[in-house]
């Protein structure tokens, strides 16, 4: 048992440092953000699908941006929890797959992940969408399908942490394009006209709100 325990601190710690530089080195980021935009737009759309909106389509972009298109009243608290739900999805579901892993249920993270993706791709309107979703998919059946319990472990791991860490640093990449006048559509401003309450007002509950999450699933993985 104590051996056990040793490689699942293990597993922990080193895929924890490893998403972590991954978030925290550009050139790594750069590609790897677009698993994050991936699952913010797939929080744009399962909120508009839960409050009764539309859904049209979902555009990913080579710049890591996104855009989910929906139909509805273009005010009203279902275009407000829609708006909500791209910055808050990737930290929240880290947290359910902290919840998950920590349950040693690595199966179902792969699963979620598995129809998250398969439910992008049906609503993706954009050849570079289609392609960015189809190699995140081929990555995950390869993991799924061809590795060992141990190595699928280390994946759900790794894709946890990354959520974690990957949640947390688009909110300050969002407050610096808003400083420079580069997000004027940003979901902070468009919370902003929807609500009255100030954009910053927004970036910081999106920030405290990750934050919590990494800390929280931090403390369930590490304890």
């Amino acid at each position: 048992m104590d051996l056990f325990d040793n490689q699942v601190s293990t597993t922990v710690v080193v895929t924890g440092v490893a998403a972590l530089v991954v978030v925290t080195v550009s050139d790594l980021w750069r590609p790897a953000r677009n698993v994050i935009t991936i699952v913010h737009e797939a929080g744009h759309a399962l909120a508009a699908v839960l409050v009764g909106r539309r859904l049209s389509g979902i555009r990913l972009h080579s710049d890591t941006s996104g855009l989910t298109l929906t139909k509805g009243k273009p005010y009203g608290p279902g275009m407000v929890s829609t708006a909500l739900a791209g910055y808050l999805a990737p930290s929240l579901l880290g947290l359910a797959f902290a919840a998950l892993v920590g349950w040693d249920q690595t199966a179902a993270v792969l699963v979620v992940c598995g129809l998250l993706l398969i439910g992008v791709l049906v609503m993706v309107r954009n050849v570079y969408g289609f392609f960015s979703v189809l190699v995140s998919g081929a990555v995950l059946f390869a993991v799924a399908w061809w590795t060992s319990p141990l190595v699928q472990a280390a994946f759900a791991h790794a894709i946890t942490w990354f959520l974690l860490f990957g949640g947390v640093r688009p909110v300050g990449e969002l407050q610096r394009k808003r400083r420079r006048g580069r997000a004027r559509d940003s979901d902070a401003d468009q919370l902003a006209r929807l609500t009255g309450a100030p954009g910053w007002l927004w970036v910081g509950m999106f920030f405290f709100v990750n934050l919590g999450a990494l800390v929280l699933a931090g403390a369930w993985l590490l304890g």
